[in-house]
């Protein structure tokens, strides 16, 4: 398999470019670069390589760096994966020159259906051996490395054979894959699932193996169990950052250094200078990190 070189953005931060803000960008880039190092899009968007919207994204790469971050690979299926939808991904790959490819620790699809959700893995050697043939599968098919982004969790199965941490030291052990670290899902598997202690996490985490970091915010609701209700965090991405996962932030900023983070924002879009200023706090947890 023929692996390229990881070249991190000069300035490593970054937003998620979507579509509310692309005429914006377009009309402000040289202003926005010297505040923000990249964008981060969601690779499916941009299948259609002769739309608008591509033109527009291949004008945004002129003065960025792109991540392509995709949700319809069902890394963790147990069939193999869907190389029609692969090739549609290798397209973009070949045309935008992605300095990151990331997709998800989670399975949607059965045969040729797919399903319009990121669902969860047993941490069992089954779904080890699973994941690691698809996302070798994956690099030998693009010829390119990717990472793989820890789940946010809303339920936990019974038997498990090992914690998330170990899960993803095993993949990208296995498979030479690297992690995308989202700080968001760690607060709200840890709150859904009271599995788990961030810090232990962060420190069960293979040291070379985080990529980028994504920084977003959730949702705050309730469930019954005909009983009583329990409070529930949803991963929205709808919001500020709260404070509960800043603090989780500035650890994994002390543990993994220099690594390119991402203000991730999917609905309810504030105005871009809301993101600007979301990213403009994590560069200064960094700025101090460094002293």
């Amino acid at each position: 398999m023929l692996s390229r070189k990881l070249s991190i953005p000069a300035n490593t931060a970054g937003i998620g470019l979507r579509s509310p803000h692309i005429s914006h960008v377009l009309k402000n880039s040289k202003k926005i670069s010297k505040k923000i190092g990249w964008f981060e899009i969601h690779s499916e968007n941009y299948y259609a390589l002769e739309s608008g919207g591509f033109q527009n994204l291949l004008e945004i790469r002129k003065d960025f760096p792109i991540s392509l971050h995709s949700v319809g690979n069902s890394l963790g299926s147990a069939s193999s994966l869907d190389l029609s939808h692969l090739q549609k991904l290798k397209n973009l790959v070949e045309k935008i020159d992605p300095f990151l490819i990331s997709d998800h620790i989670s399975w949607g699809r059965i045969n040729k259906n797919h399903l319009n959700d990121l669902l969860p893995l047993p941490y069992n050697k089954e779904a080890l051996k699973a994941i690691c043939r698809n996302i070798s599968q994956m690099q030998d098919f693009l010829k390119r490395k990717i990472i793989i982004e820890n789940p946010s969790a809303y339920l936990a199965f019974k038997e498990q054979e090992m914690d998330e941490a170990e899960f993803i030291n095993a993949v990208t052990k296995k498979t030479g894959c690297g992690l995308l670290l989202d700080v968001n899902n760690i607060f709200v598997s840890s709150q859904n699932c009271a599995q788990f202690d961030p810090k232990d996490y962060l420190k069960k985490l293979d040291k070379e193996i985080v990529k980028e970091i994504h920084l977003a915010g959730h949702f705050k609701s309730k469930i019954s169990d005909g009983k009583k209700y329990k409070k529930i965090l949803i991963d929205t991405h709808n919001d500020l950052v709260c404070d509960e996962v800043w603090e989780i932030y500035k650890m994994a900023a002390q543990e993994f250094r220099k690594v390119p983070f991402l203000i991730e924002w999917d609905q309810d879009f504030p105005e871009f200078e809301v993101l600007l200023a979301e990213a403009k706090k994590a560069e200064l947890i960094l700025k101090k990190i460094k002293k």
